[in-house]
């Protein structure tokens, strides 16, 4: 009966050197597969119960081991689409089955349908901007797959205008004759500000708006399309105001009157737009003025940015700034311990632990870095010299079962 215990544990040996050889060679395939987490084959003895003065022999068993928690070096890259996880987080990502699943491969390129893909053909996964998941929560049916936008940002009418800083104080009142208001050749404004707005169109307007002190602690206020200004610029424009008003200022505090209301004015294409001065006062000997308005003219996307709290941005011509998903990352209690599927693709076990989803660069589950992927954890070096032991313990262990087969010729001819 030994004989044969020696020569199944022989075979048990040669079968865990196989299982090693075989992690080493996906190693070595694989690496230069983004993303990819070594394996390791494990070996734990296997003891036959013993009676008596004679040994039974057992053998080896193995269990395979990834190093799923090991993180990769980054390699930097030239595409902001490219992405890797700077901690212990994971990508959702979801697969042609329409099921969830957890990668560190980060090369993502927009489909046909803008939608990002990586190598392995998942989706990435994210909550629509503004989505906050529940603490401690998998919350996988709020996501959505990520796709850059397409075509171009449709124009936005202007609809608001603000102004805001300080009116010099001591200014010369201007006579009622001489005032914006009346457009004449004469015309003069103590001080002039622009503003840029768009029509419905997306047409760029410029508006000049001219301060006019007409007394103490008075002012008019005028709003001219410069489209309509003399050659060379100002008065007289070819068409009235767009808007006038008149506003006071507290001569103690220069505080503006609280009961101005926004100067509402219409666009020669008839867009209303209201202007606000209730952040203006009078204060100073030198005019500040800063102003504002909504409203942008149709643009191409630029680019798209992704920042390490996973926020993805779109970036138009126009300088508008769009943001469009919220990223997250998931994490486990025992990462190694999760299933590995093919396609660089993890999922729960139940030895891993609950699958539980956040926002990205908070607490353990680490940032997003755009612009780079995380390569595989793989060692050459290591893997070739476990190439070579591998392969000799299988040679020795070959021996043992080349050995027990001759006892056994040995014992079958004792009869002869």
């Amino acid at each position: 009966m030994s004989l044969y215990g020696m020569m199944r544990t022989g075979v048990s040996g040669m079968a865990a050197q196989s299982s090693r050889l075989a992690t080493t060679a996906d190693n070595i395939a694989n690496s230069d597969t983004t993303g990819y987490k070594r394996a390791s084959t494990e070996f734990s003895s296997m003891v036959m119960p013993n009676t008596g003065r004679n040994y039974t022999s057992g053998g080896v068993t193995t269990t395979v081991i990834n190093s799923i928690s090991q993180q990769g070096i980054h390699k930097y890259t030239t595409s902001a689409l490219d992405l890797a996880v700077d901690g212990n987080g994971f990508f959702v990502v979801r697969g042609g089955d329409n099921k969830d699943y957890l990668t560190r491969a980060g090369a993502f390129v927009p489909d046909g349908q803008g939608r990002l893909v990586n190598a392995a053909g998942f989706q990435l996964m994210a909550y629509p901007y503004g989505f906050t998941p529940a603490v401690g929560s998998a919350d996988f049916g709020s996501l959505v797959p990520v796709a850059v936008p397409q075509g171009e940002i449709p124009a936005q009418a202007s609809t608001q205008g603000a102004f805001q800083g300080g009116l010099p104080t001591g200014s010369t009142p201007v006579p009622p004759a001489n005032l914006p208001s009346a457009n004449g050749v004469t015309a003069q404004a103590t001080v002039s500000s622009s503003l840029v707005v768009y029509d419905a169109q997306g047409t760029q307007r410029i508006l000049d708006v001219h301060f006019t002190n007409t007394g103490p602690n008075a002012w008019e206020v005028a709003v001219f399309d410069r489209a309509d200004a003399a050659p060379g610029g100002g008065f007289p424009y070819t068409s009235g105001p767009l808007g006038t008003a008149n506003v006071t200022f507290d001569p103690v505090t220069g505080a503006i009157d609280p009961a101005v209301t926004p100067l509402s004015l219409s666009l020669p294409n008839g867009q209303a737009i209201d202007l606000d001065f209730s952040q203006m006062t009078e204060t100073g000997a030198q005019p500040t003025i800063v102003q504002s308005a909504d409203g942008y003219a149709g643009s191409a996307i630029e680019k798209v940015e992704i920042s390490r709290d996973g926020i993805v941005s779109a970036i138009y011509g126009n300088g508008t700034i769009e943001r469009l998903f919220s990223i997250p990352l998931a994490e486990v209690p025992s990462p190694d311990r999760l299933s590995v599927l093919p396609g660089n693709v993890f999922s729960e076990s139940s030895d891993s632990g609950d699958v539980t989803i956040g926002l990205a660069n908070q607490k353990t589950r680490g940032a997003i870095v755009s612009g780079a992927l995380e390569n595989s954890n793989v060692d050459i070096a290591e893997e070739l010299t476990e190439m070579i032991a591998a392969q000799r313990s299988y040679t020795a262990n070959s021996k043992v079962f080349q050995t027990g087969s001759e006892l056994m010729d040995v014992l079958v001819n004792l009869k002869r």
